[in-house]
């Protein structure tokens, strides 16, 4: 039986969405979704065997992207960037994390509320609210995902609290490309419970040939952050643009590291900022 949060939650974006068709007119926002309340890792097998993907977890050198030439494109060449930030996404797997966090003062208290009512229940956005809930380190699988013919279609990026085990993201990674754009966005889809949220993040290369990831305003149908919910027993969907942005600068400093700068906005408000360091695994 559905968690009646969970449920309600969903006729509400049902309310404030609009009816959508996955399977044509809006097939770009079609992405996995959990069949369980908690979602962690339980998702992907159960994707997989609905859409016939093959999953490859034990890959050693798995990346979220195959390659990073993928969202090569108008405004957009892949060759300007940096050789870490291309092996960082094409070999995901063997770069280790470390995290930090803080929230703005004034939506720390409903960032908590969520995190307690809803995210860590489900292990599913569990952003981290205190800088020492990360003290001792995430570790992150990456696996693969590919289609009938072999080609990798997406990525599972699962990523967990080392001092407890406990998912903070769980999220499939794949390039898409929008209605009338004129090359692929990063699509990356956290499923939940009949529903995902969704971020359509628009690349760009920095001076230094560091990435800029970024989810804008715009309107339905742009880059940005989407809700997507399966309501009723007919199975209908909806979908919601959501005034969440999000911006991820991924450079190397001075000293040959490899970082990424990650910065939440609640429209204009700043909500919460995460630094990365990425190095080679040891």
């Amino acid at each position: 039986m559905p968690h009646l949060r969970d449920l309600a939650s969903r006729k509400l974006w049902r309310l404030t969405g609009r009816e959508v068709d996955l399977g044509d007119g809006e097939a770009w926002l079609n992405a996995p979704m959990s069949r369980s309340e908690r979602v962690a890792d339980g998702w992907l097998e159960a994707e997989a065997a609905h859409r016939g993907w093959s999953l490859e977890p034990d890959d050693p050198r798995a990346g979220l992207l195959p390659s990073m030439a993928a969202l090569d494109g108008p405004g957009f060449d892949s060759t300007r960037l940096r050789p870490e930030i291309r092996d960082f996404y094409e070999h995901t797997a063997m770069w280790d994390m470390e995290v930090w966090s803080s929230w703005s003062p004034l939506l720390w208290p409903a960032g908590e509320l969520i995190a307690r009512l809803y995210s860590r229940r489900v292990e599913q956005l569990a952003l981290p609210m205190r800088p020492l809930d990360v003290a001792h380190g995430m570790d992150s699988r990456v696996t693969v995902v590919r289609d009938r013919d072999g080609r990798q279609v997406s990525a599972a990026w699962l990523r967990t609290l080392r001092s407890s085990g406990r998912h903070v993201f769980s999220g499939n990674y794949a390039t898409r490309t929008l209605p009338g754009a004129d090359r692929p966005s990063v699509h990356v889809a956290f499923p939940l419970e009949s529903g995902n949220v969704q971020v359509f993040l628009h690349p760009s290369v920095t001076d230094g040939g560091g990435l800029l990831l970024e989810s804008p305003r715009g309107r339905f149908g742009q880059d940005g952050a989407y809700v997507v919910v399966r309501d009723g027993r007919d199975g209908r969907h909806f979908a919601a643009r959501v005034p969440l942005h999000e911006t991820f600068h991924v450079h190397v400093d001075a000293r040959g590291v490899l970082r990424t700068d990650h910065e939440l906005r609640l429209r204009a408000m700043p909500a919460a900022r995460l630094h990365y360091k990425l190095e080679p695994a040891s």
